[in-house]
């Protein structure tokens, strides 16, 4: 595994985490991963290593603000975010890729799509890139969670006591997961996480969340798209989830949805192993990548 630095911007680049295939057989077509927000890159590496083991090449993408990318003071609207993937697109010389995204990772996938179609030949969006921000269940939970926000990027909380959470809270994770999540943060001298961004650049990526709908971009997407929904254990956003896929699948030309009962949000973590199948079978739906299949990626540098 490789960190790519790739510029996309004057005074902006981005780590990417890339593994070539490393599976029997010409390289198949790449997978591009997305995370979520107040995440990032690692929290695919489990379902990257099995993709690549398969035969493709992975690339995993810090967005601006989070993971080992750098963190501009401004520029985490949609629009800005879609730019710079298409810019680190052109970098890599990457089309016709396959793109998941978790969450807000989904939500950029989507746009990704629609704007950019020639680079998008294939979707999963898991546990998200369905919901819509602007309806009254969604505010009031940002309502609910906005305190919360603010209040934990002030950095009071020290990574062994994260560390010991995330080991109780989540029993199915790995360790390389857990720490993968501590890697939201930077870690003071004195032990306590620092966040990576402010509370008001972390509340104007919502802010995009709320003013865009996901519903806006379907009739542009042609690509065959799998959704891995999670069932949330709160019954009145269950049923609003529920009505989002049955919408989401009604608009889409070529869908697949594979439910995810009992599991958490971050399935990428909880279950690698059938995250990573469920992307394989959309990738043999694709037809191969008219790309050749050993040509590298050309960064400005790596470690």
């Amino acid at each position: 595994m490789k960190n790519l630095r790739i510029p996309v911007s004057k005074t902006v680049s981005l780590n990417v985490r890339h593994r070539p295939a490393s599976g029997p057989g010409a390289a198949g077509r790449p997978f591009v991963l997305l995370h979520g927000l107040l995440s990032n890159a690692r929290m695919w590496d489990e379902v990257a290593e099995r993709l690549a083991a398969a035969g493709h090449p992975v690339y995993a993408v810090d967005q601006r603000g989070h993971g080992a990318s750098d963190t501009p003071p401004d520029g985490y609207e949609h629009a800005a975010v879609v730019t710079d993937l298409a810019r680190a697109f052109a970098a890599l010389e990457l089309e016709h890729a396959l793109v998941a995204g978790h969450s807000w990772g989904g939500h950029l996938a989507l746009r990704l799509a629609a704007e950019h179609p020639r680079l998008v030949d294939g979707l999963v969006l898991v546990d998200g890139g369905w919901y819509e921000f602007d309806g009254p269940v969604m505010r009031a939970f940002w309502e609910r969670t906005a305190d919360v926000v603010r209040r934990a990027q002030e950095g009071t909380t020290k990574a062994a006591d994260m560390r010991a959470y995330l080991r109780g809270a989540h029993p199915d994770w790995s360790p390389a997961a857990v720490e993968a999540r501590l890697a939201d943060y930077h870690v003071s001298p004195d032990g306590l996480l620092i966040p990576r961004m402010t509370a008001a650049q972390v509340m104007s990526i919502v802010d995009s969340l709320q003013r865009e709908s996901p519903a806006d971009w379907y009739p542009r997407i042609t690509v065959p798209v799998t959704l891995l929904p999670v069932i949330p254990a709160i019954p009145q956003l269950a049923d609003q989830v529920r009505a989002w896929v049955d919408a989401a699948e009604a608009a889409l030309e070529r869908v697949r949805v594979r439910w995810y009962p009992g599991s958490e949000h971050d399935l990428h973590a909880g279950a690698p192993d059938e995250v990573a199948a469920d992307l394989l079978q959309l990738a043999g739906t694709v037809a191969p990548s008219p790309l050749p299949a050993d040509r590298e990626a050309r960064p400005q540098g790596g470690s």
